[in-house]
């Protein structure tokens, strides 16, 4: 059994009927402020700037902006239907384009509110897909736990814990799981520039769980694995593909082309909420451009020769040939294909 009391304590939302209240992942680890939220235009610009952030907890936080948009409806004597909810869904499918758990979350609160459901309804609709998202990080910590050997050393990329989802989280899950069972020698971390998810947010969830964990500059993943002192590569996902192409954090693509160079393997923790089985493969996934500014700057302050631009895309696609496991709380795939992914996912 795992002691959830000491792997699960982080929670990167909470809301409370009024406010959807988030953890300022901008902020994180020097300070741990909560942000209230109280429309739906105000979750959306918190996604879009990166408050909340990681598939799951973006789908989250979706669903609790359509309620804060029925409560103010309501507030106004206004009916509460798919219709007037109309404007909410469009602005927060608007804030993030490619994480396919955004999309899952308004489209399941949308069926809802045809049933012509009111607040309360909607509300208990949000809370259920946050418990549910917790429930299954737990199942697949268990399911990918059990594909790691004794000893073996772990890399992971950008944050896939509790920041990112309901709670315990999905790549991060599974190396708290197996760490837990005692099978996990070290964890290394890549930076994932240029948010620097893994160096402000992954190293400081491992170190709230007393999980010993190495920092490491990205470009320095290969020389690693060229010792020989880690086995697997461990990253979560925005969205997976019919044939198992994934897309994730930009330099996913990268570890997984080095991971097999050097014999390691490589697996892909997601709720089945990820997996879009309309999408045929990862060519037809949307990969998000964001500001140059965040490559050009550095708090706040330019640190690139002016005239300079840059190309900044947040997201690119691991071919499903370089995966060796893609582990869903509804079971694994392994060396997933078009066949092995419809086998489970229809």
């Amino acid at each position: 059994m795992i002691d959830f009391e000491r792997y699960d304590r982080v929670r990167a939302l909470r809301f409370d009927g009024v406010a959807l209240e988030l953890l300022d992942q901008r902020k994180l680890p020097r300070e741990e402020t909560f942000v209230a939220y109280r429309s739906a235009d105000e979750v959306a610009q918190a996604i879009r700037d990166l408050v909340v952030r990681g598939a799951p907890a973006i789908g989250i936080a979706a669903a609790y902006g359509v309620v804060l948009a029925a409560r103010a409806l309501e507030a106004r004597r206004e009916p509460v239907d798919a219709t007037t909810l109309a404007p909410a869904f469009d602005v927060l499918a608007r804030s993030r384009p490619t994480a396919v758990n955004l999309f899952w979350a308004l489209a399941r609160m949308q069926r809802v509110a045809e049933e012509g459901a009111d607040a309360r309804r909607l509300e208990a609709e949000a809370r259920a897909i946050e418990q549910e998202d917790l429930a299954a990080n737990r199942h697949m910590g268990e399911l990918g736990a059990a594909l790691i050997g004794d000893g073996s050393g772990i890399v992971t990329h950008c944050n896939t814990g509790s920041l990112a989802t309901a709670g315990f989280g999905t790549a991060l899950g599974v190396i708290r799981a197996a760490y837990a069972q005692g099978k996990v020698t070290s964890v290394y971390a890549g930076e994932t520039r240029p948010w620097l998810q893994g160096s402000r947010l992954t190293v400081w969830e491992l170190l709230r769980d007393e999980i010993p964990a190495r920092l490491m500059a990205d470009s320095a993943a290969a020389h690693l694995m060229s010792t020989g002192g880690v086995h697997w590569v461990v990253v979560g996902a925005d969205r997976i593909a019919a044939n198992g192409d994934t897309a994730n954090k930009i330099g996913t693509y990268a570890l997984a082309i080095a991971a097999r160079h050097h014999g390691l393997k490589f697996m892909v923790v997601a709720p089945s909420t990820t997996v879009d089985m309309k999408t045929a493969s990862g060519r037809d996934i949307h990969i998000e451009l964001r500001d140059p500014k965040e490559l050009l700057e550095y708090g706040g302050t330019r640190i690139v020769a002016e005239g300079v631009d840059a190309w900044n895309p947040v997201f690119d696609v691991t071919p499903a040939e370089l995966i060796d496991a893609i582990v869903t709380e509804r079971g694994v795939v392994e060396r997933p294909d078009r066949v092995r992914m419809a086998a489970l996912f229809g």
